[in-house]
Formats: structure tokens, sequence, C-alpha cells
């Protein structure tokens, strides 16, 4: 059984591509970030049916980056807003 310290070897297919990816995550994980994606890139095409495959990746790497940053600075003001009770407390 593999330690999640060991990388691990997991085959995707996104959109109508194979890719294999390296890495520390389950594969519970990495099929979940599979999943999504996909689904993602459908409903991209479903929004925009002629869009290309390249530009529907990048949208979704737009989207994914943008909602990383915003969890971060919620995230953020939620650990000042803890640092602040404690501080006052």
């Amino acid at each position: 059984m593999s330690n999640l310290n060991d990388n691990q070897r997991f085959k995707a297919k996104i959109g109508n591509k194979n890719y294999t990816f390296v890495g520390k995550s389950s594969f519970e994980h990495m099929k979940t970030v599979t999943d999504l994606m996909n689904n993602q890139l459908e409903q991209i095409k479903d929004l925009s049916p002629s869009i290309s495959n390249e530009d529907a990746s990048i949208l979704l790497a737009f989207n994914a980056i943008s909602d990383q940053l915003k969890m971060q600075q919620k995230l953020n003001k939620m650990t000042e807003n803890n640092d602040d009770k404690e501080n006052k407390g």
C-alpha cells in the first residue's frame, strides 16, 4: 500500500486527452479533481459550443485560480478575525 508521502502515478482522461499525473495526492482526490474538471469543461462547452478546447481549458484554469484566490482571502480574513478576538480576550 502506498504512503501519501510517496509519489504516485495517476492516469486521467480530461476532455478527450489522456494524461498521467505524478504527485502525493490520494487516488480518491485525483479522481474527484478529474471528475470536477470534466464536469466544468462540459458546462463551458455547453454554454459556448464554438469555444476551442484550449480556450475552454484556459477559462477553466482562470476560474479555478480566481476561486482559489477568493477562498484564500476569506481564510485570511477569518484568521485575522480570530487573531483579533484572541488578542482582546
